[in-house]
């Protein structure tokens, strides 16, 4: 063999031999599926799955069970009824079916935490994601509005704004409800689209030309969908309970029936005092239910966003492990 043939052949089978490198494109893509594939592992979880389910039953309550009960405020029926099977949770003091009022309430209540959670993320989307985009005075001017809102305590505010009107409707509730409560997402959105505007690919559509609405929608509201959701959950959460809240104190809706009416009725009736416990567990249940389920979403949206969250029960399980095994060897 000649030595050209021999250098050819140690040639062949050098690169033969040798480890090849796969193209950096399909590392990304590989890498973007793992990735995907673990968040997509977290939303598997029995904590979703139960949230899922509560608020799911929750929904699904609010819009078929008033196809089916009467008239929620008919007063028709025998007073302080307890649950029978022509009254599945029995009737108030002024003879309304609970199991009606419980239904029409549950569309009430999950009206007004959506309005006031709709509100409230597109605020906090204006000075918090536009703030953190801009720079100099402008930001500067969207931050100091953020930070006297979360100066300002939201509660009293909205029982001070409430005491004031006469006839308040569920949507104006929502309304002062969603307009009190963006200023602490505002300000979590501003510092995560701060620190977005100085990657590399901002940067790059910054000089290719693109304008700055485009850049926001296209280059960093993407990667604040999961927040943008658990900051919404969260949202929805407060507006309902505080809702409850306002109404239990009778600052609430005048004009509509939501599970916080119900329970000030209860409460006016001396609901407690006259053993009628189906005028106000069922409503307290049924919030607490919906709070858990939006709970358990956001906290399973939150080990999306935040890898040391998802990995914190493997990390937990190894220290156990190594301290049994520490223990079993002394």
């Amino acid at each position: 063999m000649t030595e050209t043939q021999t250098a050819a052949s140690d040639a062949d089978e050098i690169s033969y031999n040798a480890p090849t490198t796969a193209p950096a494109s399909t590392v990304a893509l590989a890498t973007s599926q793992q990735r995907r594939g673990r968040r997509m592992a977290a939303l598997r979880t029995p904590k979703f799955i139960v949230g899922v389910t509560l608020v799911v039953f929750t929904v699904a309550f609010a819009l078929i069970a008033p196809i089916f009960a009467q008239n929620p405020r008919s007063t028709a029926n025998d007073s302080l009824q307890p649950p029978s099977w022509e009254h599945l949770l029995g009737t108030t003091k002024l003879g309304n079916d609970m199991f009606a009022q419980l239904a029409t309430g549950a569309r009430g209540s999950l009206a007004v935490g959506l309005v006031a959670g709709l509100i409230a993320i597109l605020l906090s989307l204006l000075f918090g994601v536009l703030a953190g985009y801009l720079a100099g005075w402008r930001e500067d001017v969207l931050a100091l509005i953020t930070n006297v809102m979360i100066v300002i305590p939201g509660l009293p505010l909205v029982m001070v704004i409430a005491s004031f009107v006469s006839s308040r409707s569920w949507q104006l509730v929502a309304v002062i409800l969603g307009v009190t409560s963006w200023a602490g997402a505002a300000y979590v959105l501003r510092l995560q689209a701060r620190s977005l505007r100085t990657r590399d690919y901002v940067s790059a559509a910054k000089v290719a030309g693109e304008r700055s609405w485009r850049t926001i929608l296209v280059e960093i509201m993407p990667n604040l969908l999961p927040l943008l959701t658990a900051q919404f959950l969260f949202a929805i959460i407060f507006a309902i309970v505080n809702e409850a809240g306002l109404s239990y104190l009778g600052l609430g809706p005048t004009s509509s029936i939501t599970w916080g009416t119900i329970l000030n009725d209860a409460q006016s009736g001396q609901a407690l005092g006259r053993g009628a416990w189906w005028w106000f567990v069922p409503p307290g249940i049924m919030i607490a239910m919906l709070g858990c389920g939006l709970a358990l979403i956001n906290f399973s949206i939150d080990e999306v966003i935040n890898p040391k969250l998802r990995n914190a029960p493997a990390a937990a399980r190894s220290v156990r492990k190594a301290a049994k095994t520490k223990g079993a060897s002394a």
